[in-house]
């Protein structure tokens, strides 16, 4: 029924309106409707719609009905608390009728809560004393963007009016990311340039390629969130050559021939084109009648004197080579023993790669001649009699009689101790823990090595190279201990890799070495801003780095892979990795560890629950402590992602039977403070449960034990056992010792040998226009991440390989990079496998 009433009457039923409201904004969203209105249902003027949470921001939802005498929200099927509510009244002057509108604020927070559903929804109620309408739901996302797309373009080499496809899968993102391609880093617009066409899944096709498309080719992601840049594209367009049109014939000479030409210019072959096929100069024998008749005399004489002359010179020449040839083999037999030093590293395998084809790539010997240039006197290798070769204390090369030196080539057996207490007067040295546990050195000259502290996952590859010639230099690697050397961490920073001391710092290097040590976060560079962080001389920290933006020029450069770091390093120094979270969804990886009294003669029974950074390091120091206290484990560890939410770590213990245990814990549960867990620089963080058998003859446990965060993630033990009859030691098979050499000095310390590493350089850093250099090793090996990084360097293949080193040391397959250098199909890098007579 239309409302038929005057301005006079609208405006007196306004104020009663209006006066009928008993609560303001921050109270209640109910009101009592004036009669005139009483039989209409809200409708609304203004419903909630979608929105995305950027970063940390909250979102606001609006709802505008009219008449209404309540408005509530409701998320997720739960009403949202009256207080969280701001209302506002008005009228609308056209209609006299009142306008109810209602805001509440989401956050974040609210959002990331909702587990196990896919989306978190809003929509508003409105009621009138008629009755209620809902309004449509509201989706309110976490807007993001990641880092790395899903596909890059790859640069291409193309024929001038050849199509051109350049593939592009954005980065996961919320919402959807928009791609737009750059040329040279200006936009390319379809819309101007009807030869470029955008496709329906973002990839850049390029009709007919000119010339002027020559470039780099840029694919460009962004939302409301972030704006990704991918590696750039390369695009060659290149022009084959066309001969022209012959010339004509030339006048018949005194040879009785005549000749005619072209030239490569219609076109000329550009930007790498091919040259034009076939002959350039054409001749033909003249007639009888054409050809000047001339007789032999002088001339002819001087050119057979001439050829003559040339043929005694080429003679002399070839017999020189050969005097020089034979010569230099003598030399090179004198000076070398045998090729064990070029093959040291590679263990005897017997497995041929999978691939029969490639077979011969995996037999060719190597060649020695080339170590003439590489070497500097004898070598003699680590395979000769025991009287040949000593293990001392001294400096990698000792010099003999003649003024040579001869190569110390495998372990370095010297006493740790001793290393400690000679180099503790230095300078550079006053400053490292005397923990002879956790520190190793050796002495190194330009072959390079390896350094490895046992069972902590913490390594220093010095690779070929890396010490200049003519340097010998002693270098070590410890651990140190969190609470000898604090970091200064605030806000939401975290501890995420062990503090690491590699020496002795200002030494100078040709090229970086790479440290390897573990790490406890997620890896998922979205959720952090890791940071690597240095001491300097004067004991204060410093920000030199910071993971995803790093400069190539800068002397640190770092790979983060799941559960470890690889940090190129062109300097040394102590370094550690700090963490900080960008949002509550950053986690890091904890390792729980459940030990028990090895022998209980009373009836309290202990069970010790370590809650520590996942990183071998510090499992190695509570595995060592356990066995100075007698301990043992009691199951395999867990892992347990804490995140960044600012709840407690709870233990609890559950389902003890009762006839024969209790526990003499007073609460329910046991917290560790969230802060002293994230911080990071607590190492041995647990909780002690402890129980009480009712009897001594009982034996049998059996419980449930649960760890988990506060409205987060959990894990749980099922423990069951014999106190009794179960003693093993705390050295179980869950901590594996590392048997290896804490020392390697060089060719021992590599899988691949020497020479080869240079043939396999040699042959892969120049590029190639199909691609097979490089570039194609880092991707087999799926280091495209990195490419600036590695063309950054002199020898961008050698970077790879000591990457590749770092990684495999423990588990490399020289099949396996064997079989890839053949993918490549680089023949001439001569990647092969050592037989047992050979080792």
């Amino acid at each position: 029924m239309p409302l038929l009433l005057g301005p006079f009457v609208r405006a007196t039923l306004l104020v009663l309106w209006l006066t009928g409201f008993t609560c303001t904004g921050s109270e209640h969203a109910t009101a009592t409707l004036p009669a005139a209105f009483s039989d209409l249902l809200p409708h609304f003027l203004v419903e909630p719609e979608d929105e995305f949470i950027v970063k940390n921001k909250p979102v606001t939802l609006t709802c505008r009905s009219t008449p209404a005498t309540q408005i509530y929200f409701k998320c997720n099927g739960e009403w949202v608390h009256q207080d969280d509510h701001m209302i506002e009244r008005i009228v609308d002057p056209a209609t006299a009728l009142p306008i109810m509108q209602v805001t509440i604020d989401i956050t974040r927070q609210q959002v990331e809560k909702i587990f196990g559903l896919d989306e978190y929804w809003c929509q508003c109620v409105a009621w009138s004393t008629t009755g209620t309408q809902k309004s449509q739901k509201a989706y309110i996302r976490i807007a993001y963007l990641r880092k790395n797309f899903e596909e890059e373009p790859q640069g291409k080499e193309v024929a001038l009016d050849q199509e051109v496809l350049l593939r592009c899968h954005p980065p996961e993102g919320v919402p959807q990311a928009e791609v737009e391609w750059q040329r040279n880093d200006d936009v390319i617009n379809p819309a101007s340039d009807p030869n470029f066409f955008i496709t329906t899944d973002h990839n850049l096709v390029i009709k007919k390629a000119r010339l002027a498309d020559t470039g780099n080719y840029t694919c460009v992601a962004k939302n409301i969130v972030a704006r990704r840049k991918s590696t750039s594209a390369t695009v060659l367009v290149y022009v084959d050559g066309g001969w022209s049109e012959w010339s004509k014939w030339s006048a018949c000479g005194s040879d009785c021939s005549m000749w005619r030409s072209r030239e490569c210019t219609q076109p000329s072959p550009g930007t790498g084109g091919k040259d034009c096929q076939g002959l350039d100069l054409q001749s033909l024998n003249c007639t009888s009648e054409q050809c000047p008749q001339t007789v032999s005399g002088a001339e002819d004489v001087a050119l057979y004197v001439g050829m003559v002359a040339v043929a005694l010179c080429l003679t002399l020449l070839l017999i020189v080579v050969v005097l020089v040839y034979r010569r230099k083999k003598e030399g090179l037999d004198a000076d070398v023993a045998d090729s064990s030093i070029l093959t040291t590293g590679f263990q005897p395998m017997g497995i041929k790669p999978s691939k029969p084809e490639n077979s011969h790539l995996l037999t060719i010997q190597p060649d020695l001649t080339t170590t003439t240039t590489s070497y500097q006197g004898t070598l003699r290798s680590r395979h000769d009699a025991a009287g040949k070769f000593s293990m001392t204390n001294g400096p990698l090369l000792d010099p003999l009689p003649n003024g040579s030196h001869t190569l110390h080539n495998g372990k370095l057996n010297s006493d740790p101790a001793e290393f400690v207490s000679r180099l503790s007067t230095q300078t550079y040295f006053k400053t490292l823990p005397r923990d002879v546990a956790n520190t190793s050195y050796g002495t190194f000259n330009f072959l390079g090595g390896r350094l490895t502290i046992p069972n902590t996952g913490i390594s220093l590859l010095i690779p070929p190279e890396a010490i200049p010639r003519g340097k010998i230099y002693e270098i070590y690697l410890t651990v140190q201990r969190k609470e000898d050397l604090r970091l200064p961490l605030a806000g939401c920073q975290t501890l995420l890799s062990p503090v690491v001391s590699c020496g002795p710092p200002g030494v100078v290097l040709s090229r970086p070495v790479i440290l390897s040590m573990d790490h406890c976060s997620d890896a998922c560079l979205d959720n952090w801003a890791v940071r690597l962080k240095k001491q300097n001389y004067e004991g204060t920290w410093e920000d030199v780095l910071l993971m995803g933006e790093e400069l190539v020029s800068e002397p640190y450069y770092c790979q983060l892979e799941a559960e470890t770091c690889r940090l190129f390093s062109e300097q040394l120094g102590t370094l550690a990795l700090v963490g900080e979270s960008l949002h509550m969804g950053a986690a890091k990886r904890l390792r729980l560890v459940l030990f028990s009294d090895a022998y209980c003669s009373t009836l309290e029974y202990n069970i010790r629950v370590y809650c520590m950074d996942d990183t071998q390091d510090v499992f190695k120091e509570v595995m060592q402590m356990e066995r100075q206290l007698g301990g043992r484990l009691i199951d395999e560890p867990h892992v347990l992602l804490f995140k960044d939410s600012y709840h407690n770590l709870r233990l609890s213990i559950h389902d003890m039977p009762q006839a024969h245990w209790r526990s003499k814990l007073l609460a329910g549960y046991q917290e560790i403070p969230f802060y002293h867990i994230w911080n990071g620089s607590q190492r041995y963080l647990h909780c002690t449960f402890t129980l009480e058998r009712l009897s001594l003859s009982t034996c049998e446990l059996t419980c449930q034990l649960c760890v988990w965060q506060v409205e987060g993630e959990g894990q749980s033990f099922s423990l069951d056992f014999n106190i009794a009859k179960d003693t093993r030691a705390v050295d179980s098979e869950f901590l594996l010792m590392d048997s290896n050499a804490t020392a390697l000095a060089g060719p021992s310390a590599f899988q691949i040998p020497y020479l080869i590493r240079q043939k396999i350089c040699s042959s892969l850093d120049a590029p190639c226009p199909n691609g097979a250099d490089w570039r194609m090793l880092a991707q087999r090996l799926k280091l495209e991440r990195h490419m600036s990084f590695f063309a950054s360097k002199a020898s961008p293949t050698s970077v790879i390989l000591d990457l590749w080193e770092a990684q495999h040391f423990h588990s490399g397959n020289i099949n396996q990079l064997a079989t890839v250098m053949a993918d490549i199909g680089k023949q001439e890098a001569m990647i092969f496998l050592v037989s047992d007579g050979e080792c």
